[in-house]
């Protein structure tokens, strides 16, 4: 199933019923009396996360949701039938915002989060609320309210704990695919992720976390370059951010070089998330070339506490599930 996190999608709450006119007809009741009754409510539209949607596909496929309208009310002061609300699943994570102004309507962060984002109509009154002493028989009613009509911008944002950034090819999908349950398409040519794949990580150290492989970042992402913002947004919910480096690929002449523009498109993205605590890693460390380069790249780094590992051979990868593990526990108390 391909990964959607992105659509937009058109809401129809539920017209109100209208009310009714209509009188009396009884034998001992000669003059009679409105007995009109209301409309029923229209239907609301509400959003509600699931733990059992994952991505926003099914949005490829509809684009138009309506909520049920109320009915017309009846004589014998019989009220309208209300209309059913319409509940749409989401996946938790999922951001609803106003395509036409960029506002966030409603951030849905928690699975089971319910939240009504069309509201239906008020059904219209019966003839029978409008009698009075001066007008004992009005032969008027109330016309339904109509729903509201919106159109939204769903966007996803996964929710993990950690989220692992790097250049193209650093050996993210790898990486993943070893401290994690989670199985991603792994091959040795750029932009092998296409799309981010999430994997529960357990330790002995605390609870199991989430870990996030994000599609690999160049230069340019925060204006769209390569696969660009489209997802840079999913690491913005992540707590720490685990940075890859290809040790291999390290240029000793200018170690930094990769390390910082990452952390520069990032910072160009969000400042906010340019503060999110990263734990730098060293991988491919079983190359011969990476040697020299991993002490070049470590000498530069100065104050960073840089681990280094190969996610090929697992070596130095539980050091850093522990690392990873106590950051979360500390940052929890």
């Amino acid at each position: 199933m391909k990964f959607i996190d992105e659509a937009l999608i058109t809401v129809q709450s539920g017209d109100g019923g209208a009310g009714c006119v209509s009188f009396r007809r009884e034998k001992s009741i000669p003059r009679g009396g409105p007995d009109g009754g209301d409309g029923g409510k229209g239907g609301d539209v509400i959003f509600k996360t699931t733990s059992r949607k994952r991505t926003l596909y099914d949005f490829r496929f509809q684009k138009h949701f309506k909520a049920q309208n109320g009915t017309g009310g009846q004589g014998s002061s019989k009220t309208g039938r209300n209309g059913s609300d319409l509940v749409i699943a989401i996946p938790a994570g999922t951001m609803v915002n106003n395509p036409d102004t960029g506002e966030i309507l409603k951030d849905f962060v928690k699975t089971d989060e319910i939240f009504t984002i069309a509201a239906g109509g008020r059904g219209g009154q019966g003839n029978q609320r409008f009698k009075t002493s001066t007008n004992r028989a009005p032969k008027f009613a109330q016309p339904g309210e109509p729903g509201l009509t919106l159109k939204l911008k769903l966007e996803l944002k996964l929710l993990a704990d950690v989220g692992i950034i790097g250049f193209p090819n650093a050996g993210k999908s790898t990486l993943i695919s070893v401290i994690s349950s989670a199985r991603p398409k792994i091959d040795n040519y750029p932009f092998t992720t296409l799309s981010p794949n999430l994997g529960v990580v357990k330790t002995t150290w605390g609870e199991p976390f989430v870990v996030a492989d994000i599609p690999g970042l160049i230069e340019g992402a925060h204006q769209g370059a390569g696969l660009g913002i489209r997802f840079l947004r999913h690491i913005e919910r992540t707590r720490i951010l685990v940075h890859l480096v290809d040790a291999a690929a390290i240029d000793v002449n200018d170690p930094m070089k990769a390390y910082l523009a990452i952390n520069r498109e990032i910072g160009l993205y969000s400042r906010e998330l340019s503060k999110r605590p990263q734990v730098v890693v060293l991988n491919k460390i079983d190359l011969p070339e990476a040697q020299t380069a991993a002490k070049a790249f470590t000498a530069a780094a100065g104050y960073l506490d840089v681990l280094l590992i190969s996610a090929v051979t697992g070596k130095g990868t539980s050091v850093l599930k522990s690392r990873l593990a106590k950051i979360l526990n500390s940052s929890e108390k």
